[in-house]
């Protein structure tokens, strides 16, 4: 059972996420807040697995929030994921609360099976990463030169599956979906995204997808490639 904290200052948007979630067999909605104080006093008191927080609230915003979750360490001997939620595709909230910790981010408008998404997958300890928002931060990236990506040669290393994965982790796609989209088993997915993260230098899957798309292997708007 995923247990669920949520944060938002809005009663109809909580009510509607928290009916959502409540639906869903493995996840325990145990306690919902109206802003970021709120929600850093409740994750010390109950650890959620996993903290879905809008940016912009009053008392506390989600960004601060974030980083004194994150930088609280673990509870009980966890650190929850915060997932955030936010109405902008790429705005400062959204980088600072990528520089506190959070492992993901959702749009509110986005359809209620991705935040169901979104939550398995940084429940278990993956990142998440709204394609919308990712090609507006990536937009903002291009032209820096400081920033450190694979060579062409390091990309040229990967095997023709790890390639495929990499196209579906850019997409959105959680290991068990990239597994069920190959007909391969997930124990398998994640020994191709061990692999192609370390030919790459990469750490997480957030530089993945920005690697994706700036190499050329998926472009804006491309459809999910089709199965083989």
């Amino acid at each position: 059972m995923i247990r669920v904290l949520l944060a938002d200052d809005e009663p109809l948007v909580r009510t509607g996420i928290a009916m959502i979630l409540g639906a869903e067999p493995d996840i325990d909605v145990i306690a919902v807040v109206s802003d970021g104080a709120a929600a850093v006093e409740r994750v010390h008191e109950l650890n959620p697995d996993v903290v879905v927080m809008d940016v912009r609230m009053p008392v506390m915003d989600g960004v601060e929030a974030t980083r004194r979750i994150i930088d609280s360490g673990p509870v009980d001997g966890s650190t929850p994921a915060v997932l955030v939620l936010t109405t902008y595709h790429a705005d400062d909230a959204v980088r600072g609360s990528l520089r506190a910790g959070a492992s993901g981010f959702v749009l509110k408008d986005a359809a209620p099976d991705e935040l169901v998404s979104a939550i398995h997958a940084v429940a278990g300890g993956e990142a998440w990463l709204d394609p919308a928002v990712a090609k507006r931060l990536l937009a903002e990236f291009k032209g820096r030169p400081e920033s450190p990506l694979p060579t062409s040669e390091q990309i040229t290393r990967l095997t023709h599956r790890e390639r495929e994965v990499l196209v579906l982790i850019a997409h959105g796609l959680t290991n068990k979906n990239i597994a069920d989209y190959l007909f391969i088993s997930e124990a398998t997915v994640k020994t191709h995204v061990n692999r192609l993260l370390m030919k790459m230098g990469l750490h997480d899957r957030a530089g993945a997808v920005a690697v994706a798309y700036r190499s050329g292997l998926v472009a804006p708007d491309e459809p999910m490639p089709p199965r083989q």
